[in-house]
């Protein structure tokens, strides 16, 4: 008896499910690194991203998406630009700021940020200063400063410039006290914690100082937190853009 043709059963996945698989696992590493990005390597980022780029132009076909090769020498180039070495020394500085005031953040005596200026190292004015006064209680705040002196002068940040700018809330200065204005008296403490941090070895060439009163306000002048948050004297660690 002959036997009957066997069948062929239609098999394999269509070629699309290999790039689609791709695509996933870059969306995973992509949201990976933007989790953790101040550890990422900057030319990790730029061949993830540069990935899913051709990945949404139809420019992939999948496999070796992030194998090293011009693509990888692209991103190494570019992250090895003096620009974007220094930004990754910013980022590094940064990390070092929070770690070395964690216990002045929890207590909200500083608050560490980035802003279009650079890193900003924020000195709450009620933890630095007395009550309407432009003199530092260096008594409570030496080891801080110290610790501050120590940043400005590390690796990281050789040959970087600093501002420093007093900042006041809205409320209008006492008519008894010795400042005319909240103008002078952010002027003052800025120029006070200068005379500090110089003190404590950071070449004073490296600084502007500025006096902005009430005008940059970080909070509402609404409630007493708010003032309290707007009474700062912020030491900009500045980017090259805002020199």
């Amino acid at each position: 008896m002959a036997r009957k043709p066997r069948k062929e059963i239609g098999g394999g996945i269509g070629e699309w499910v290999v790039t689609y698989g791709d695509m996933v696992t870059l969306l995973l590493c992509f949201f990976v690194a933007m989790f953790t990005t101040t550890d990422a390597e900057v030319t990790q980022i730029n061949v993830m991203i540069s990935s899913l780029n051709n990945i949404g132009m139809g420019g992939s076909t999948g496999g070796n998406t992030l194998s090293t090769g011009k693509l990888a020498e692209l991103g190494n180039t570019i992250a090895s630009l003096p620009s974007l070495e220094k930004g990754k020394m910013l980022a590094t500085a940064k990390k070092k700021a929070i770690a070395l005031f964690q216990p002045e953040i929890q207590s909200n005596k500083v608050r560490i940020s980035s802003d279009e200026r650079g890193v900003v190292i924020s000195l709450m004015s009620d933890a630095f200063f007395r009550p309407g006064s432009a003199e530092l209680d260096i008594e409570e705040t030496r080891d801080t400063l110290l610790r501050l002196a120590d940043l400005l002068n590390s690796k990281e940040l050789a040959d970087r410039r600093f501002r420093i700018e007093g900042h006041t809330d809205s409320s209008p200065v006492d008519p008894a006290g010795k400042w005319g204005s909240n103008w002078e008296l952010s002027a003052a403490r800025s120029i006070n914690t200068l005379k500090y941090i110089a003190d404590f070895g950071v070449e004073e060439r490296r600084f502007s100082v500025a006096g902005f009163a009430d005008t940059v306000p970080i909070a509402l002048n609404d409630t007493e937190e708010g003032r309290a948050y707007n009474r700062r004297v912020d030491i900009v660690i500045i980017d090259d853009a805002h020199l």
